[in-house]
């Protein structure tokens, strides 16, 4: 598997462009994990050289996102649960690192947490590429399952962008964009501590909004 993303990752910085970023991004968003934080930092860094454009890359990257992530809401919603369980269980799916139980705990956590779950469930790693698959088998309302998918992806991306850029300007010894990766995962606990963050916010979004059913009812 990581042959196969070295590969990947290999031709993409080559190749890089609105549209690879958008098609990578894409890949990310379905069930294969192809992890962003290879994708938007190195075009970062192509940015901070006048390369690329950041908003261009956040734009082409979000929308790649929602294209990923339409084929998992797709599949599911005409698929079913049934089929997209079997699936899970299979070995081609393993392959992919997806897994029964993952997909149980992102339908568990969309059916609790209701459909901001799929704005921050694209904030979270594990859950952000399989997100789309309970919101399917839920039938979510397309339009609003399109723009918190949007919304989610352009604040992801957003980060990891600006964090790419940030490498760029702190690091000027780095001449390549192969490079810019090693940067990354030197500062990934940066980046969990964003996403622990994030997570706390939305805990205390939960609390609030129960208190307020509570207190309604």
């Amino acid at each position: 598997m990581m042959d196969f993303f070295s590969t990947i990752i290999a031709w993409y910085m080559d190749n890089m462009t609105y549209l690879t970023i958008a098609i990578l991004m894409a890949v990310e968003s379905t069930f294969i994990p192809l992890p962003s934080e290879l994708v938007l930092p190195p075009a970062a860094w192509k940015a901070f050289h006048g390369d690329l454009n950041i908003a261009l890359i956040i734009l082409s990257s979000s929308i790649g996102c929602v294209f990923g992530a339409l084929i998992n809401y797709t599949l599911s919603f005409y698929l079913g649960r049934k089929i997209i369980y079997s699936l899970a269980d299979s070995k081609v799916a393993k392959l992919f690192f997806v897994t029964k139980a993952k997909v149980e705990h992102a339908e568990e956590y969309f059916r609790t947490n209701g459909n901001s779950s799929t704005f921050i469930g694209r904030l979270i790693p594990g859950i952000r590429h399989l997100i789309s698959i309970p919101a399917g088998l839920a039938k979510m309302n397309l339009k609003m399952f399109v723009l918190f998918t949007l919304l989610g992806s352009a604040l992801w991306n957003t980060i990891l962008t600006f964090i790419g850029y940030f490498i760029a300007n702190s690091f000027p010894d780095i001449k390549n964009v192969e490079d810019i990766n090693g940067k990354v995962m030197e500062y990934s606990h940066e980046l969990s501590y964003i996403t622990i963050a994030l997570g706390i916010v939305f805990v205390i979004y939960l609390v609030l909004k129960n208190k307020k059913k509570k207190s309604k009812s």
